[in-house]
């Protein structure tokens, strides 16, 4: 289990590495271009599975893992663990528009975690974990609409928790978070969790994934 005090205590030794801020984010691939990059923000859960996850999608270029949600100005791991600052642990995923489009993120999205739980994500509970998708704009909020609306139609889900919100402001998380399962393979929750909800994701989700 993803317990914040465990995490507190492990990472303490780490938060002199820690920034709010990364620098700008260089290009991997060089079949992707500035000028079609895109980006999303999602939260669905401990940010490192859900970072894991969509850093393995064809076409996404970079997935950054913080915070947004809340109110709280330059909020912290430690603040965002009481579970009072009404953030949500949140990815902004950079992809490119012309390889993997918005609707097949949001088909990502609610193919990796359980959407019709409120306030938790697996062994994982409070409102920092629960389901939201942030909208940049109309042509966003319209899409995820229609495609909750089916998945309820067809009863893929009892029901959907996931809350709609336009996007205010997105804090990039300490250092010490950004590809966390990939820095951290040994650790018991990335062992128990995150590897085998990365693993599950990546059966569903053939075809679009990166080789």
């Amino acid at each position: 289990m993803k317990s914040c005090l465990i995490a507190l205590l492990f990472l303490s030794s780490l938060s002199a590495c820690s920034q709010t801020q990364s620098e700008k984010i260089k290009l991997k691939n060089p079949s992707f271009s500035e000028d079609t990059l895109q980006t999303a923000y999602f939260a669905a859960g401990c940010f490192w599975c859900v970072e894991a996850i969509f850093e393995s999608i064809d076409g996404v270029e970079e997935v950054v893992s913080g915070y947004s949600g809340g109110k709280e100005k330059n909020p912290t791991y430690e603040l965002i663990c009481t579970g009072r600052s009404q953030h949500a642990e949140t990815v902004k995923i950079i992809y490119d528009e012309r390889q993997v489009p918005y609707d097949t993120l949001l088909v990502a999205f609610f193919n990796s975690h359980d959407p019709s739980t409120l306030n938790s994500q697996g062994p994982d509970f409070g409102p920092q974990y629960r389901s939201i998708i942030f909208y940049q704009n109309e042509q966003e909020k319209l899409k995820v609409e229609r495609y909750i609306a089916v998945l309820l139609a067809k009863k893929v889900f009892p029901k959907i928790t996931t809350e709609l919100t336009p996007l205010s402001t997105f804090y990039e998380a300490e250092i010490y978070h950004q590809d966390y399962e990939k820095k951290n393979p040994d650790n018991p929750y990335i062992q128990r969790v995150s590897i085998p909800r990365l693993t599950k994701f990546k059966s569903t989700f053939k075809g679009r994934l990166k080789n």
